[in-house]
């Protein structure tokens, strides 16, 4: 064969592209419709942002875990004191009392069991036992009573921690700067700390109490048993360790299932959300596609119902084995502790109470072990949260003494560029204009030609990364942000559907869901068209504009739009800027919001900027400005720009051949 390319391309020249299908060769006959998942249902699953904590108790080690206890136990302390210091000093000092009431109990049981056992008549020596058996009930309902303490100071604290981390969390996430949003990794870690870290925020203060309590339980057996007998310190561990060995590894089990069993539950989730969703419904139905969905559901959940038993068989061997172990450990115990008796260390009534208190470490230590691998893992979300809301006070707009001013006369850019975050081409590349209060300027040009972008700029939701935006000479980068934000009314194509009533969706703009001013919010529902659609509604301004309320209502994007150009316009801000806000508008409502918007009485105090590819709608504009590729290349009245013969003439004969009755207008337009 020659140098030359089979299908005869000479160098240099572009090669003939295949057949169509001659590159592809035939799909299977069978293939699974997902990751076919194998041994382990976590394999071919990207891991979820909302899962990268699952398990890490059963991965940590325990001198870790142990290690890790006491920093999460004073991070959760300092939470709960800066919440309530009533409360968390009470939870504190009811704690303590209850354990020492459990030791206190435990000893005066062996004095009633010394009593029991002592010699003379049996009467004698119940009767001699009364006081002892009193004290224990005494010192048992006391211990009652402090632990009732205990959950009633914490059914006070926790709400109140979680409330602060949560009105926090929120303060911070709606005030970062917009660039932050944008970035989805910022976004997943936004919900991963609003969906776990504010969850187990709410667990975990009751957790590191349950884990004090088996951890002061323990220390409390202990030393009962070190009151008895020094040596019988060296016993405990011969029947608790093979009790606690066995906690440990069916914990770290139930951990690792729960891992698989979350893989599988998401699998499920797919098919299930694709059963429901409403977009899907038509298409599935048209398909007959149910069947397939349900058995690859169906087979999904048999998967799950295994690992379910799967567990539970493991666990109940765990189970086995360490009731085994901790049997022949008792039994050794129990075998040394009789010798004791024999050889006269300890008395009779000792060595039951030693019974008493090795039952007691048992149960403490296994209870001990669970809730501290929870602690662990738990208390690694919470640091997420936090560690989120730290990062976020960093990523706060700038805060500046100096204001924005109420009214402004003059804006100008002076050589302006931005970047966004991740990109190498600027959106912006050195644009200079100047806007005068009582005009309406527009911007125009193709989709990404920085048009949006430098509107952003102008509402302050973005900082230039080069040259200044001057009100009447001032750099707002010296002023508050948010006060800029406040001076500038944005109405966007595609404008948030607040689910609240029809007058707080306009009042929202001027920061209230509540209060209005009435006359102005009638002048903007009619300059804009919505009262009309207001007036339609079944409760008028109180209708509420969602059907997830009983009697709401939904509105179609024309409307929304409407209600968005009210907001825009109820909210009196000297800077009004109109991004496509009549993109779902029919042609009649459009007509009537650019008629009173744009050809009506403008206002001297304030400057319009309307953002659309509707060249028709741009023509009565003082200025028009067209963008492309990040630059300004035109710019002056439509006469002026249509005598240019330039970008603006070409785009505006094309979108007006659009409407021409002749074939050859409706060849030239464009699709």
């Amino acid at each position: 064969m020659s140098g030359k390319d089979v299908r005869g391309t000479a160098p240099g020249t572009p090669p003939v592209p295949r057949p169509r299908g001659e590159a592809l060769p035939l799909p299977p006959a069978e293939l699974a419709a997902g990751p076919s998942g194998g041994d382990d249902p976590t394999d071919g699953m990207e891991e979820a942002y909302w899962s990268v904590y699952d398990g890490a108790a059963a991965r940590a080690s325990l001198s870790r875990i142990a290690g890790r206890l006491p920093r999460i136990v004073r991070r959760i302390g300092g939470l709960a004191w800066a919440a309530d210091r009533a409360a968390t000093a009470a939870v504190v000092v009811l704690q303590l009392g209850s354990a020492s009431m459990a030791a206190f109990g435990l000893m005066a049981s062996v004095t009633v069991l010394h009593e029991l056992f002592a010699q003379g008549p049996t009467p004698d020596r119940v009767r001699a036992a009364v006081p002892a058996i009193l004290l224990v009930v005494a010192l048992l309902s006391a211990r009652a009573l402090l632990e009732a303490g205990v959950s009633l100071a914490q059914a006070r604290l926790t709400p109140k921690i979680r409330t602060a981390l949560e009105r926090e969390f929120l303060r911070l996430t709606a005030h970062v700067r917009l660039e932050v949003v944008d970035d989805p990794d910022w976004h997943d870690d936004a919900y991963r700390a609003n969906d776990r870290g504010l969850f187990y925020a709410r667990q975990i203060v009751g957790q590191v109490v349950s884990l004090a309590s088996a951890l002061l339980g323990l220390v409390g057996t202990a030393g009962v048993l070190a009151v008895l007998h020094p040596l019988l310190i060296l016993l405990l561990p011969l029947s608790v360790v093979p009790v606690g060995a066995a906690a440990v590894r069916a914990t770290r089990a139930r951990f690792h299932s729960f891992r698989r069993w979350n893989a599988l539950q998401r699998r499920v989730r797919v098919f299930s959300w694709l059963l429901l969703d409403q977009d899907a419904a038509a298409e599935l139905r048209s398909d007959t596609a149910q069947r397939a969905l349900l058995d690859e559901h169906s087979r999904l959940t048999t998967l799950i119902a295994r690992e379910d038993t799967r567990l539970g068989t493991d666990a109940a061997l765990l189970n086995l084995a360490g009731r085994t172990a901790g049997g022949l450990g008792t039994g050794v115990t129990y075998t040394v502790l009789g010798a004791m008796l024999i050889a006269g260390w300890l008395p009779l009534a000792a060595g039951a109470g030693a019974v008493l208190a090795i039952q007691a470490s048992h149960g403490a230590l296994t209870r001990l072990v669970d809730v501290g691998h929870l602690v662990y893992e738990h208390a690694m979300w919470v640091d997420d949260l936090l560690a989120f809301q730290e990062r976020c006070r960093g990523l706060l707009p700038r805060r500046r003494e100096l204001t924005a001013p109420g009214t402004v006369g003059v804006i100008t850019l002076e050589d302006v560029s931005y970047t966004y975050p991740g990109k190498e081409t600027p959106a912006l590349d050195g644009v200079s204009m100047t806007l005068r209060a009582g005009q309406t300027v527009a911007f125009v040009g193709v989709n990404g030609s920085g048009k949006s972008t430098c509107s952003r700029l102008l509402a302050g939701l973005y900082d230039p990364d080069g040259g200044a935006i001057r009100w009447d000479g001032v750099d707002v980068g010296e002023m508050d942000t948010e006060s800029v934000q406040a001076r500038v009314a944005t109405v966007l194509q595609d404008p948030v559907h607040f689910p609240f009533s029809a007058l707080a969706n306009v009042t929202v703009s001027r920061g209230t869901l509540t209060r209005a001013r009435p006359r102005e919010a009638l002048d903007a529902v009619v300059a804009s068209g919505a009262d009309e659609v207001i007036a339609g509604l079944p409760d008028g301004w109180s209708t509420l504009l969602s059907k997830r309320f009983r009697g709401g209502r939904q509105l179609s994007a024309g409307q929304w739009a409407k209600i968005a150009v009210a907001r825009g316009i109820y909210k009196d801000a000297p800077l009004l800027l109109l991004d496509e806000p009549t993109a779902s508008m029919d042609p009649r409502a459009e007509h009537a919001v650019y008629r009173a918007v744009l050809r009506g009485a403008r206002r001297p105090d304030r400057i319009t900027v309307l953002i659309s590819h509707r060249l028709a709608s741009v023509v009565e504009c003082d200025t028009i400005y067209v963008f492309d590729d990040g630059r300004i290349t035109e710019c002056g009245t439509h006469q002026e720009l249509l005598a240019l013969g330039g970008a603006y003439a070409e785009m505006f004969r094309l979108q007006a051949a659009a409407y021409r009755d002749d074939g050859e207008g409706a060849a030239a337009a464009p699709a």
